[in-house]
């Protein structure tokens, strides 16, 4: 199959649509350009292009990632830092991602989510249980000491139900 080159104003064009659809990180327009076989002096260019007019901003990629990914996908902020460091995101950029989940939000989408979790659990084996609950929050990406308090109050919950 014949691979179909770009000019290095159809391939601007083209990410520039690219990243208007939705935000990218420097790293996913690079593998774009490579995968549309781009020689690296084009790629150079492109990306200046598309920083200069504001296609591409690794900021507002960070605080977009974490925004969405909290609260579409439950994510906790460990995971999404994990992620972030994937995409190379700088230090500074993802501290200022973090920034956009609240402190009350964060905790009221944990403990929603924990409870949930929870109670949907057919597990009878409290310790099967409990290894299943916390692998699921860690997974997730919630810090650990967050994860068992919350099994704690929640065993000490169903004890209560019980009696």
């Amino acid at each position: 199959m014949i691979q179909k080159s770009f000019t290095v104003a159809e391939a601007q064009l083209k990410l520039e649509f690219y990243c208007a659809y939705q935000e990218r990180c420097h790293e996913e327009v690079f593998q774009k350009l490579k995968s549309m076989n781009m020689i690296p002096q084009a790629i150079d260019l492109i990306i200046v292009h598309l920083i200069e007019h504001n296609f591409l901003n690794e900021e507002r990629f960070a605080c977009s990632f974490a925004r969405g990914k909290h609260r579409i996908k439950l994510w906790g902020k460990i995971r999404i830092v994990n992620e972030l460091k994937l995409r190379h995101i700088s230090k500074y950029n993802i501290e200022k991602g973090l920034k956009e989940i609240t402190p009350e939000d964060y905790l009221i989408t944990f403990n929603t989510l924990a409870e949930n979790h929870w109670q949907a659990m057919r597990e009878t084996h409290l310790l099967k249980k409990r290894k299943k609950f916390c692998d699921f929050l860690l997974r997730k990406g919630f810090e650990s000491n967050l994860i068992y308090d919350k099994v704690k109050e929640l065993e000490k919950a169903s004890d209560l139900d019980t009696q």
